[in-house]
C-alpha cells in the first residue's frame, strides 16, 4: 500500500488529506482495525520513534501515550509498587508484574492521567494481552505497535465499538535522511534528527557532584528521548524509569519548568496516602475519579469535598489535604532526574526545579549564564550533565 486516504486533515475542512510515501514504495505500516486521521498518524510516527528510540538506550521494553504530537509520559517496563499500582488503577490487573510491556504502558498512562485522555499510544514490542486488558478500559484513540498477540488483537478490535485505530509499524523500517514539509506553499528541507541519545552523552559533568547513578542516567535518557519528540520548548521529569511531568510548547523556559514540575508534583502526591484511601461513591467513573482527585489536590478543594459536593463524589467525605500537608511531603521527595531540551538561560529554573526534588540534570549548556546555573545547582548538591546538543522539536 503506497497511500492511506484520510478523512481530513487537522480540521475537518483541510480536505483533500492522505499519508503517502513520496519514492512510490509501500507504506512502513498496516492499518488492522479503524481509520486513523491525519493527527493520529502524526502522533502514530512520533511515538513509535520515541518508544524504538528508549528501548535501543536502555535495552527495555518501553511505552508511550501521547496528546497532540507530544508525549504525556514515557516510561520502560519496571515493577510497580502497590502504592503506585493504586494511583494508576491498576491494581486489579491480573498478571501485570509478568508483562514489562503491560508495566510500562500501566506507567505512562498513569502518569498524568488528565492529560493522557483520549491517547495514542505507543509500544516498543508486541502488545500481550496484559497490556491490551489495561488498555481496553482506558479512554484512548489508537495504538502503533510492531506485533500484536493474537488475544491482545481481539481485545482491542472490540474498544470504541469495534472502530479502535490499530496499526501495526514494521520495526524495520528507516526513513530517508532528509525530510520535507511544507508551510504557505513553501518547502522546507532538513536532515533527520538521529542524534543518538544515550549513557556516554552524560560525561561531561559540570558540578561538584560528579556522582551519577546507572539508574538516575536512565531517567536522565528517558528524559531526552521524550524531549526529542516533545514540542518545544519543553523540561520533563524523571525518576524511576519514567517520564513523570512533561512541560511543552511553552515560550518562556521557567513557565514550562514550572508547568512541568507542577505535573511532577501531582504525581508525587496522588501516591500519598490520603489520596490513596479516598472513598469515592459508587456511581463515580474511572475519569470522574481522575478529575475528583486533580480538584481534591487543587487550591480548591471545597469543589469537591465541600459541605454540598462530597456526597455526590465520596462515600465518607474526605479530610482537607492541607497546603502544609502537600508541602511537607514534596519536602521529603530526592532523587528526581530533569532534562531540558535546550540551555537554561537563568538559574532560576533550577531553583523551582528543587522545590520538587531535582537531584541531576541534564541540559545542552552555552548559555551566557551557564556559571550562574551551576552555581545553583551545586548550591542544592544536583550532578549536571552539559550534553553540548540542543533538542528542539517543530
Amino acid at each position: 500500500m503506497n497511500e492511506f486516504s484520510l478523512k481530513y486533515g487537522c480540521n475537518p475542512n483541510q480536505k483533500p488529506a492522505r499519508i503517502f510515501m513520496a519514492d512510490g514504495s509501500d507504506l512502513p505500516v498496516e492499518i488492522l482495525n479503524g481509520r486513523p486521521g491525519y493527527i493520529n498518524f502524526l502522533d502514530a510516527f512520533n511515538s513509535w520513534q520515541l518508544v524504538k528510540e528508549i528501548k535501543q538506550s536502555t535495552g527495555e521494553a518501553a511505552a508511550t501515550s501521547f496528546k497532540h504530537v507530544s508525549p504525556t509520559s514515557a516510561a520502560i517496563g519496571k515493577p510497580l509498587t502497590d502504592e503506585l499500582k493504586k494511583a494508576c488503577f491498576v491494581d486489579d490487573i491480573d498478571g501485570l508484574d509478568d508483562s514489562p510491556m503491560a508495566m510500562a504502558y500501566a506507567r505512562a498512562r498513569g502518569t498524568d492521567r488528565m492529560s493522557s485522555f483520549g491517547d495514542w499510544i505507543a509500544l516498543s514490542d508486541e502488545c500481550d494481552e496484559c497490556t491490551a486488558r489495561i488498555i481496553a478500559r482506558e479512554v484512548s484513540d489508537g495504538i502503533i505497535a510492531p506485533s500484536y498477540s493474537k488475544e491482545a488483537l481481539e481485545i482491542l478490535r472490540q474498544k470504541r465499538k469495534g472502530g479502535y485505530n490499530i496499526v501495526k509499524i514494521d520495526p524495520s523500517y528507516v526513513p530517508e535522511e532528509t525530510e520535507r514539509k511544507q508551510v504557505f506553499g513553501i518547502t522546507f528541507e532538513q536532515g533527520r534528527n538521529n542524534f543518538k541519545i544515550d549513557r556516554p552523552l552524560l560525561d561531561n559533568i559540570v558540578t561538584a557532584n560528579k556522582i551519577l547513578p546507572d539508574d538516575k542516567a536512565v531517567d536522565l535518557i528517558i528524559a531526552l528521548i521524550t524531549l526529542k519528540y516533545t514540542q518545544s520548548n519543553s523540561v520533563c521529569f524523571a525518576t524511576d524509569g519514567q517520564a513523570i511531568g512533561v512541560g511543552a510548547g511553552q515560550q518562556s523556559r521557567i513557565h514550562y519548568t514550572r508547568l512541568a514540575a507542577q505535573k511532577a508534583d501531582l504525581w508525587h502526591l496522588r501516591q500519598h496516602e490520603k489520596v490513596l484511601s479516598l472513598q469515592f461513591a459508587e456511581n463515580v467513573g474511572r475519569p470522574e475519579k481522575n478529575n475528583i482527585i486533580d480538584l481534591y489536590l487543587s487550591d480548591n478543594p471545597e469543589e469537591v469535598i465541600g459541605e454540598d459536593r462530597w456526597r455526590a463524589n465520596f462515600a465518607v467525605r474526605p479530610e482537607p489535604f492541607t497546603a502544609e500537608e502537600k508541602a511537607a511531603y514534596l519536602k521529603t521527595i530526592r532523587g528526581v532526574s530533569l532534562g531540558s531540551d535546550a540551555f537554561f538561560p537563568f538559574a532560576d529554573n533550577i531553583e523551582r526545579a528543587a522545590q520538587s526534588g531535582v537531584s541531576y540534570v541534564a541540559e545542552p549548556g552555552g548559555s551566557l549564564r551557564d556559571d550562574l546555573v551551576i552555581e545553583a545547582a551545586d548550591r542544592y548538591n544536583m550532578t549536571m550533565c552539559f550534553t553540548g546538543m540542543r533538542l528542539f522539536h517543530h
